[in-house]
Order: structure tokens, then sequence, then C-alpha cells
């Protein structure tokens, strides 16, 4: 072998030891919170028990996955439809869908262009004109031309320190981050309008409380009004009565404004206008609370967590933004040449002896650009220490919805098992009052007193009824909804 061709082939090899240098970070996934807990006391296993529907016992087991379509498990056919059509057609959902197809194909763009060389086909026509003195003979004339130029031209920036595989990594990172915001708009849908729906049917069930108690007061409005006809009731007996009716009745529009603007809100998360007649009614009665509940280790839960995952996307793009910025740095080497075909006539192009060929390449190195690059790589380290401090955020923020959840569901049960007593015993107490009142036993204010108790009662019955239902929603919004199961899946990232 030559000594020139020995040069040729060190040359090469260096080259492609260069080629496959990336200066700067590289990015590895953070190691998950090293807690095995989300509380300071042990998290609670089961609920307490109470009466009625909702009142049964809730299990946690960290053996239990999270269904993709986790609002089934509430048994309700009508928010299962009306979740899938949400999903399908919330103009959320959809814009998120859109800026991840651009962010996607921005990055088929470029790895096309900073990967692999140029090729462009030119030609060209041009008449032009030169003077004798051109020739060194100034008394000859001018004379005319044409030149015909056919040429395949060809550019490749070798990528000797990595800067376009750094910002290829950090494009391939935007395009994460927005698949993991579109997860969680997905997310984000599906528990607002389960809880919207849970709202409806809590209103619901608080006008029907309010509704039955203004009809039995305006019984017993009738019963005082004929004993002040006869002398057996006062005048402030009957006003007093009068009173309390209308002041439930005065509750009344209040609690119909909230569900008014409940259902309008639940059309819109449906992708629907607030006057569209055929979405469902929900009722806490059409509601089944899930029983067997799912409970994520904390170190498992960064990778099923979209926001969490979102911040890790953003990380390792801030993470390449800085080799981006290092490679800047360093020399660039830039290659070019072209092939084709040069003539006076266009008949003649491609003909005998008019081929023309180039070949050549640039090297710039940066010397002095005033602290423009070193500021800038600067920059981008304190835009990765952001980052790094968002993600535990993230994180941070992550456990924190656990925990809270948690305890919430902890506590709704303890809540409706005492509120589920304490309405039994007041419409214990408000029967045997009413009893007692048309016997003469009681005063008129013990029997309004005992009214207003029971009314309470029953408030807090159903609110404490749809806060297990919220919060039980709460849950699998928090442990990450369950994406990783849905059918079809076609994340690239593998399972949490």
């Amino acid at each position: 072998m030559t000594s020139h061709a020995l040069e040729t082939c060190a040359a090469a090899a260096l080259l492609t030891v260069l080629a496959g240098c990336a200066v700067g970070p590289s990015f590895h996934s953070p190691a998950p919170p090293a807690t095995t807990h989300y509380t300071r006391t042990p998290e609670p296993t089961s609920t307490v028990a109470a009466p009625g529907r909702s009142g049964g016992a809730q299990t946690l087991s960290t053996e239990r996955d999270i269904p993709a379509d986790w609002w089934t498990l509430f048994h309700s056919q009508a928010l299962d439809q009306l979740m899938r059509q949400a999903l399908a057609d919330s103009p959320t959902v959809q814009a998120a869908s859109a800026v991840l197809l651009n962010a996607a194909l921005n990055y088929k763009a470029q790895r096309g262009a900073l990967l692999l060389p140029a090729v462009n086909g030119q030609a060209s026509a041009t008449r032009e004109r030169e003077p004798g003195a051109a020739l060194g003979e100034p008394q000859i004339p001018g004379f005319l031309f044409n030149v015909f130029d056919a040429s395949v031209n060809v550019t490749y920036r070798l990528d000797l320190f990595g800067a376009s595989r750094r910002q290829l990594e950090a494009l391939r990172a935007q395009t994460d981050y927005q698949r993991w915001e579109l997860e969680a708009a997905r997310l984000t849908l599906a528990d607002n309008l389960v809880t919207t729906a849970v709202t409806i049917a809590s209103l619901h069930a608080q006008i029907s409380a309010l509704t039955d108690i203004v009809a039995s007061e305006r019984d017993q409005m009738k019963v005082v009004q004929r004993q002040f006809d006869v002398g057996g009731a006062s005048r402030s007996d009957l006003l007093a009565q009068q009173t309390q009716v209308a002041q439930n009745e005065a509750q009344l529009p209040g609690l119909e404004k909230q569900l008014y603007q409940a259902q309008h809100r639940l059309a819109v998360l449906a992708g629907r206008t607030p006057d569209d007649a055929t979405l469902p009614d929900f009722t806490l009665d059409d509601l089944a609370l899930p029983a067997d509940l799912p409970l994520t280790l904390p170190a498992k839960l960064v990778r099923q967590r979209p926001d969490v995952q979102a911040a890790e996307a953003l990380l390792h793009e801030s993470t390449a933004q800085l080799g981006v910025a290092t490679a800047n740095m360093y020399p660039q080497l830039n290659l070019s040449g072209s092939i084709g075909s040069e003539t006076l006539y266009a008949s003649d192009l491609f003909g005998p002896g008019s081929s023309a060929w180039n070949i050549g390449g640039s090297l710039l190195q940066p010397l002095f650009q005033g602290g423009e690059l070193l500021n800038l790589k600067r920059a981008a380290r304190a835009n990765l220490d952001a980052a790094t401090a968002q993600y535990r955020e993230a994180v941070l923020a992550a456990l924190q919805d656990v925990a809270d959840t948690l305890r919430a569901l902890e506590t709704d049960a303890r809540t409706l098992q005492a509120d589920t007593t304490t309405e039994t015993d007041a419409q214990d107490t408000l029967s045997m009052t009413r009893l007692q009142y048309k016997v003469g036993g009681v005063s008129y204010l013990t029997l309004l007193n005992a009214e207003r108790v029971y009314l309470q009662a029953r408030e807090a019955r159903v609110q404490a009824e749809a806060a297990r239902y919220a919060d039980t929603a709460a849950l699998f919004q928090a442990l990450g909804g369950g994406w990783w199961n849905r059918e079809n899946q076609n994340q690239k990232e593998s399972r949490p």
C-alpha cells in the first residue's frame, strides 16, 4: 500500500472517530425518589364502610394496575359513552394532538437536513458581453455569447463534535414533551368530566333533599295556619314557619344555578355547545363507587405521571441544548462539490468536452465572538439547572397529589359514616318532634330547630357521598391514569 493510500485511510479513520464524538453532557433519566411512602404515617390499606350505595369500604393495593378506561369502574354506561366521545371531540385534546404532530414532523424534517447531504440540481442560462480589453486587446470590439450550465451540487456538514446530533436530540425531546402533554390533556379531561358528572349528581341530590324539606314545611305551615285560625297557635308561630319556608326556598335558585353551570361545563368538556339537549343527566344512584383501588409505589409513579414525564423531556432538551452550545465553540467542517456540464450552446450540454466539476471544503474555527459563544453556553447551563429544579418540583408535586388523595379517601369515608349516622338520628328526631308538637309536647321553636338540623344533615351526607366519588377519580388521575394499558398504544416509552 502506498504512503498516499495510508494517509487517506488514516484521515478517513480520524474523521470517523471525530464524527462519533458528541461534546457536552449525555442525558440520563433521573433516579426515582428513594422513599417508599407517601405520608408520614403508613398509607391506609382500606377505608371504613358506611350504610348506603356509596358507603362501602374501599381497599388499596400495590398489586393492582390502573385500566386505561378507569372511569368504567364507576359502572355508568352513560359516563363511559360520554367519555369516549369527549376524548375524540374535545378541542383541547385535538389541539394537543396537532401540536404533537407538528413537533414530530419538524423533527423528521431537521433529521434529514442535519444528518444527510443536501443534493440539488441546478440549471442556468446567461447571455454575456465581454469587451476586447478583457483579452488584452482593447481595439477588438466586444463580443456576445451564451453560457449554459447544468449541474448537481452536494453540500454536507460533517458533524465532528455532535452539534447536529445534539440539535436532533433536543428536537426529539421536544416531541416527547408534546406527547406527554397530549397524555396530560387526555387525563385532565377525563378527571374533569368525571368530577363534573359527580357534581351534577350531587346537586340533583341536594335539590331533591331541599325540595322534600320545603314540601314538608309547607304541609307543616298548613297545620300551623289551621291552629292559628282556631286560636291554637300564635301569630309568631305562623310567621316563623313562613320564614322557614321562605329561607329554604331561597336556597333553591343558588343550587339550580350551580347545576346549570355544571351542565354547561360538561357539554363544553365533551366538545359540544352548552345548549346540547342530548347530554346525559347524572344522579348518585347512576354511579357505583369502585371498591378495589390501585396504589402505585413512588419509584414507579414518576414513570406513570404524564406531567413528570413531560418535565423529564424538558430536562432532556435542556441537556441537549447545552451540548449544542458546547459544540458551537469547536471547529466546523463543511464539504461541497458539484458535477455537471457547461457549454456555449444548449444542444452541447453533456456532450464531449463539456463536463465540469469541483470539490472542496471549508473549516471554521471561532476565535473571537465578543463572548457570545461562551455566554450562550453559560446560559444553556443555567437553563439546564432550571429544568433540573423544575423536574424535582414536578416529582414532589406528584407525590403530594397522591398523599393528599389517600388521606382524602380515608377521611371521606369516615365523614360519610358520621354524616349518615347524623342524618338517621336527625330524621328520627324530626319525626318524633313533629308527633310531640301535634300533641303540644314541645314548642314550635323546637320543631323548627329539628327541621333545620335534619336539612343540614341530609345535605352534608349528600356532599360526603359526592366527595368519595370525586376523590376516587382524583386518585386515578394522581397515579397517571393507566395510559400504558391503552390498546394499540404507540408510545415509544416502555411500560412504567
